[in-house]
């Protein structure tokens, strides 16, 4: 029977908790007793930890006609440009060959790179798995694996594949990781160890779990070695000590940013973290015209979008920051990480 993630949750008309699955069913979890055991239904930290939970799902297995239910959009590939389609599928046919050529660990992690720039995301997946099984000791596979099983809402193996690359990469030299879709200047702006910490902290604040994120993103910070990587590290960060109600520790953190910083590629989030400090209003980050056929715009709308919105919220501002969250998810630009915090947040009841 297929398993579907968890995304989030909300209770029906008679008050019993639904948990909101990535395929676009729900499904009843009750605590019940002593019919049905699930205690941790009753709390905001345990649905939160159990974001990305798989339960079977047997709506996915009925026939098709017998029911109407409109197709999620979920792990459906964005729209690209003819230009940008075309060169991802010669890349991705380039890495396949390579691979067959040579299953060598670097060439297995850009088979699953192509794979995942073009959302074959499940595939990129198996790769990894596969590739375990020939390193098991690869840092760089645990690394990738758990940054597509976030982008798949599989928080629970996200943070156990994380956990282990931050294990195995101790004490390893630090390494350049080159750019599968390069920037404006072709110059890459994050390392291995950056990128283990930055989304080990992402899984922990999209599953609740925010001092953990903030020790992550904090040692996040000692591998943010240039401007792009320390203003992506900073604004997580600064998220999450709102969170957690840190004021004069986010205040400080504030204090390593100003508007001359040389950005290449991390614009929005030196954008947000300048409305943080106020030399932006928050309606002047939301000021981008929505083209679903535009990916580098709706990124912005999104990434800018989730920062006012958690920003609103910190100031008790929660229904703007709700429909911000909402402008959000109607952009179906599932994979952004800011799409999938509101759609964490929205769906989880976390906000309620």
């Amino acid at each position: 029977m297929a398993k579907q993630p968890i995304i989030g949750f909300h209770q029906d008309e008679l008050g019993d908790w639904t948990a909101n699955l990535a395929c676009g069913h729900t499904q009843h979890v009750r605590h019940n007793p002593p019919w049905e055991s699930r205690p941790w239904v009753e709390t905001a930290s345990g649905r939160d930890q159990h974001l990305g939970y798989q339960l079977e799902c047997k709506k996915c297995e009925e026939p098709e006609g017998m029911e109407e239910v409109e197709t999620p959009h979920l792990f459906k590939p964005h729209p690209l440009s003819p230009a940008v389609k075309e060169r991802a599928t010669a890349n991705l046919a380039a890495a396949e060959w390579a691979f067959q050529s040579d299953p060598s660990l670097e060439n297995t992690v850009w088979l699953g790179r192509r794979l995942a720039y073009l959302f074959k995301l499940p595939e990129a997946i198996e790769v990894y798995s596969r590739g375990i099984e020939r390193f098991p000791d690869a840092h760089e596979l645990y690394r990738h694996r758990g940054h597509r099983y976030i982008s798949m809402r599989r928080f629970t193996e996200a943070i156990a594949d994380l956990e282990r690359a931050a294990a195995l990469a101790e004490g390893r030299p630090v390494t350049i990781e080159a750019d599968g879709i390069p920037n404006r200047l072709n110059r890459p702006t994050s390392n291995s160890h950056f990128n283990i910490w930055y989304h080990l902290g992402l899984a922990y604040y999209l599953t609740g779990r925010y001092d953990e994120a903030a020790i992550a993103y904090e040692t996040c910070q000692v591998y943010s070695d240039n401007p792009d990587s320390w203003c992506a590290t900073a604004d997580w960060y600064f998220m999450t000590l709102q969170r957690l109600g840190r004021v004069a520790d986010a205040s400080r953190l504030l204090e390593t940013i100003d508007v001359d910083m040389e950005i290449i590629e991390s614009d929005a989030y030196h954008r947000r973290l300048l409305m943080y400090k106020g030399v932006f209003q928050p309606e002047d980050l939301l000021k981008v015209e929505v083209d679903h056929e535009d990916e580098e715009r709706l990124l912005d709308l999104v990434t800018q979008g989730y920062g006012v919105g958690n920003w609103l919220l910190s100031q008790g501002q929660k229904s703007r920051a709700e429909a911000i969250f909402q402008k959000i998810l109607n952009t179906d630009y599932w994979s952004a990480f800011g799409y999938i915090a509101a759609e964490v947040d929205l769906l989880s009841g976390r906000l309620s």
